[in-house]
Order: C-alpha cells, then sequence, then structure tokens
C-alpha cells in the first residue's frame, strides 16, 4: 500500500509515519526541506525512540521523499498512485498546499477511480474540511462532482507530544509513548484505510475538542504563566506548584465545560486529565516556553483551546472561567520580539487597548462576558 505524506518534520516522522510503517505502507514524504528529504532517500530508513525509563526504539523503513518544490510533476504522480494521503504540516500549510494536492487529483481521476481518502492530522478542528474547502478553490463546478464521489476528507483528532529537539541524525526523532489518533467515519470514500492505532468514530467533535481542550489547553498554561515567572522549559515551569494549581484549576474548568456538553462520563474523563498532567511533567519531552506559546493570536481564535471552553463554561456551567481568564491575561501580556504573531498582538494593543485588541482577536461580542472576565484578571495582574 503507498502512503503520501506531507510534512516531513518531526510529527510526520515521529507519529504518522510511525503508524503507517506499523500498517505495512510505503510511506513518501513531501517536504520543500531538501535535506530531510535527501537524507530520506539516501537511507530509507530512520530510528524513532519512546522518550520514557524504559524506552523502546523504532525502526521506521520502506520510506521515500518527495522535494515539492524542485518536483512537483513528482508529487502529483505520487497522488496519482496513493492508497492514502496525510498530512502533518500546520493549519497554515494546508493552504499552501492545496494547488498541488488539487492537481494531483485531477490527474488521477484520468487513470485511476479508486477512491482515495485525504486525512489531514493537525492541531485544529475540522483540519481536514477546511484542506478540502482549499483544495476546491482550484477546481471547477464540473470537478467538484467527480472530486465528491471518489475523493473523501474525514476529520482526525491526533495527540502526542513530540518536544522540540536538536539531534546529530536529521531524521531521528523522539517522542512520548502516550498517543491518539481518532479519524470520523462519515467522510470516508470506499473502504476504511486500515491503519494500527487509529480509532474510528461516527461523531468527532467530543474527541477533539476533548483533546483540544484538555490538552493543549493544560499545555499553554506552564507556557504562558511560566513566561511570566521568567522560566525557559515547560518542566521548570511544571515544578512549580504555583503552575501546577493553575493547570488543575484550567483542567477542571475545561472538564466541566466538556462533560456537560458532551455527556462525558466524569470519572473517565477526570482519569484522563489526570494522565495528560502527567504527560507535561515527563522531564524526556520537557519543551521550550517560547515554542509552546508561539502563535498567541492563533491561540486565542474564537473557536480555539481557551476562547471555545470557556464560552462552553459560561453556557453549561453559569458562572466565569476565572483560570481560563487568568491564562488568556498571560496570553495578551506575551512578548517575544522573534514570533510574528507576538510582535502582532503587541502593535495591536499598543495602537488600541487591550480590550479592543482582545475582542478582534477572540471573535467575541464586546458584550460577552467573557470580555470583562479577562480584563478584570488582566486588571489583578497588572495591580499586583
Amino acid at each position: 500500500m503507498q502512503a503520501v505524506h506531507f510534512g516531513a518534520g518531526n510529527i510526520g516522522r515521529g507519529f504518522i509515519a510511525v503508524q503507517l510503517h506499523k500498517s505495512n505502507y510505503h510511506t513518501t514524504f513531501i517536504d520543500v526541506n531538501g535535506h530531510v528529504i535527501d537524507e530520506i532517500n539516501r537511507r530509507q530508513e530512520y530510528q524513532v525512540k519512546l522518550a520514557a525509563d524504559i524506552s523502546e526504539t523504532y525502526n521506521i523503513t520502506d520510506i521515500s521523499g518527495i522535494n515539492s518544490v524542485n518536483h512537483p510533476d513528482q508529487v502529483v504522480q505520487a497522488i496519482v498512485e496513493a492508497d492514502l494521503i496525510t498530512t502533518a504540516v500546520g493549519p497554515h500549510v494546508l493552504k499552501i498546499i492545496s494547488k498541488l494536492v488539487s492537481q494531483g487529483l485531477r490527474e488521477r481521476i484520468k487513470s485511476n477511480k479508486r477512491p482515495l481518502n485525504l486525512v489531514a492530522c493537525e492541531n485544529m478542528i475540522g483540519g481536514s474540511s477546511f484542506f478540502k474547502e482549499k483544495v476546491y478553490e482550484h477546481i471547477n463546478e464540473e470537478e467538484q462532482h467527480e472530486f465528491n464521489r471518489l475523493f473523501g476528507f474525514p476529520n482526525a483528532a491526533v495527540d502526542r507530544i513530540v518536544p522540540n529537539q536538536t539531534n546529530d541524525d536529521p531524521l531521528f526523532v523522539s517522542v512520548e509513548p502516550y498517543f491518539e489518533w481518532v479519524v470520523e467515519v462519515p467522510p470516508i470514500r470506499g473502504d476504511i484505510p486500515p491503519i494500527e492505532g487509529v480509532t474510528y468514530v461516527n461523531d468527532l467533535l467530543p474527541y477533539i475538542e476533548r483533546k483540544l481542550f484538555t490538552v493543549n489547553t493544560g499545555h499553554v498554561v506552564p507556557a504562558y504563566i511560566g513566561y511570566e515567572y521568567g522560566y525557559k522549559t515547560i518542566l521548570e515551569a511544571i515544578n512549580d506548584e504555583r503552575i501546577n494549581e493553575l493547570i488543575r484549576g484550567v483542567l477542571r474548568e475545561s472538564g466541566e465545560a466538556l462533560i456537560r456538553t458532551y455527556d462525558l462520563d466524569r470519572e473517565e474523563h477526570e482519569q484522563y486529565t489526570r494522565k495528560i498532567i502527567e504527560r507535561f511533567k515527563n522531564p524526556l519531552i520537557s519543551d521550550d516556553i517560547n515554542r509552546v506559546a508561539r502563535g498567541p493570536i492563533r491561540k486565542l481564535g474564537h473557536n480555539d483551546r481557551l476562547i471555545r471552553p470557556a464560552m462552553m463554561y459560561y453556557n453549561t456551567v453559569d458562572k466565569e472561567p476565572v483560570y481560563l481568564a487568568k491564562t488568556m491575561a498571560a496570553v495578551l501580556d506575551y512578548r517575544n520580539e522573534e514570533d510574528e504573531e507576538a510582535v502582532l498582538l503587541k502593535e495591536k494593543i499598543e495602537n488600541s487597548d487591550y480590550r479592543t485588541a482582545f475582542i478582534e482577536i477572540s471573535g467575541l461580542e464586546p458584550q460577552h462576558p467573557l470580555v470583562e472576565t479577562v480584563m478584570n484578571e488582566l486588571s489583578i495582574k497588572k495591580f499586583n
């Protein structure tokens, strides 16, 4: 079986390709990083190590790579022959690769009528749906009918912490042992792709929001609060009991919102939350605070990891999400001259004020009570 995977970074090599390898796919990596692609083609194997006290190492084989800048024609041909397409490129890059993918799918229809599924494995809600929307911008109305018949874009929820790392071996990746990969069934075309470790469900939203509003929401607390306290790594921050208390408070609020919204089993979710906190404390996967905190504007987006669970909490509990608001206040005060979004956030605040910038970024109505809650937390922080 042939899998085409866009993104030869740590997530692609350390998570998605591992499961594809275990499922007997030949994985063709598509990337713009010529050095990594050359190494993949030269060696045709690399190692992935589980970051744990008792570790395990996987040797990933049956791989190849294509530099999409130098050989777009080869990418098109790979899509024509593929049994599965996956991505791990980041939400912004999906739009960039969509034109080339549309060309490959258009060419595929000429000679290969087998159904094909494209799974965007990104940290976002509706990643594959967004990818489909961008791909369809490059085709006409007549082509859409055939695309709808043959090509599925099932959304996915993915969870594995792969810390930023520098290794002598450019292909080696260290990852945490835990992972979760959930894919929705209804949009799938043809047979369900056989991928070891994937859970297929009819309704993905509870799974993806549980992951985003527990793992991603919890992870930003030691990042932004840790930044305020002067820490450099997540591990340093999470060893501070004051920050631990904030993490527990944030996850109580997001957890209560999830439990009430999706009728989750309370005990099971609390166990899930405790597991997440223990994962954050793994000393072998500690990450840089600035890497986890990057993109503050996106993280304050209307449907992202802070605003969305806070609104759910208001709607289901009818109380102020104090801990989530404290975290949002810290995000608004995050400064990093090397982060384009952090620079833009600072400019927005300086050109207007905190309230105006927060309303614009979050997409909240000016009268929404969350605005006042966050502004109150900012005032308390400034006063202290």
